[in-house]
This record gives C-alpha cells, structure tokens and sequence, in this order.
C-alpha cells in the first residue's frame, strides 16, 4: 500500500510563492505508471482540481484559475510530486491535497483517484 504525504504548506503574502511536495512511502512500486494530481478544497467549499501529471510527466493538465501561476513537476526516483505556486492570490486559500491514480490519463475527477494524502494548509493574506 502506498501512503502519500503533503509538505510545504503555510502562509504566504499575495504575490508570494510556495512549493509543495508529496511524498509517497510503503509500496512505492505501487507508484509505477500512476497519474498524480492536486487538488485543495476551502471550508464550505467543493473540492477543486488544481493540476495532474502523467507518469512520464509529458501529460499536464491545469485548472484554468492556476494556469500561467503554478506548475506540476515529478521525480519518480525520489517518488515525489511537485506543486510550484507563484504569483499567489488570496483565493488560493485552502488545504491542498495530492492523490494518485493508476494509468496514464491525466484527469480533473477527484473520484478516479484511489490514494490520497492527508493534506497540508496554505493561506494566503491580502
């Protein structure tokens, strides 16, 4: 089984920049020709796709609110996931999640991930 776990997180100015990483232990093997994705949800709010990677990383895909702001990276020898936030806003507020699904099909749908982490807070003040 393998466990995915969020760093990076805290607070940060509007126009500041934060850098995410996910980490994946246990059966990393598990982490083989997967998809991974981020996502963050506010308190009183949906969950929201934020952007996915394919295993190769030449698959992206971003939610238009973060495009041109944030980028998605990998290294699978390090087993670990990415999320570069620039130029960041105040509603950019949220916990963010990173999760994985196997296959190469990036997607936006929170319910084709099988593996999530516990999530890491990012504030953002105006």
């Amino acid at each position: 089984q393998v466990q995915l776990v969020e760093s990076g997180g805290g607070l940060v100015q509007a126009g500041g920049s934060l850098r995410l990483s996910c980490a994946a232990s246990g059966r990393t093997s598990g982490t083989i020709n997967t998809t991974m994705g981020w996502f963050r949800q506010d308190p009183g709010k949906e969950r929201e796709f934020v952007a996915a990677i394919s295993w190769r990383g030449g698959s992206r895909d971003y939610a238009d609110s973060v495009t041109g702001r944030f980028t998605i990276s990998r290294d699978n020898v390090k087993n670990t996931v990415y999320l570069q936030m620039n130029s960041m806003k105040p509603e950019d507020t949220a916990v963010y999640y990173c999760a994985g699904k196997f296959g190469n099909i990036v997607s936006s749908i929170g319910a084709d991930y099988s593996t999530w982490g516990q999530g890491t807070q990012v504030t953002v003040s105006s």
